[in-house]
């Protein structure tokens, strides 16, 4: 991979800065993707609360 990039222009290349912005995108757009739906019932219920016992 690295080999492949060397071939592009340096202005072209993939930067440190272009990853962490990637990155820094994705999580926004995950947390905004849960602020919009807010599934925290679900995951209350799923994760947090223990099941009844069933007699």
């Amino acid at each position: 991979m690295a080999s492949m990039l060397k071939f592009l222009k340096p202005g072209l290349r993939v930067q440190p800065a272009d990853i962490q912005s990637a990155a820094l995108w994705g999580i926004a757009a995950g947390t905004t993707a849960l602020w919009i739906v807010q599934p925290f019932d679900w995951i209350k219920k799923t994760f947090l609360e223990k099941p009844k016992p069933e007699k």
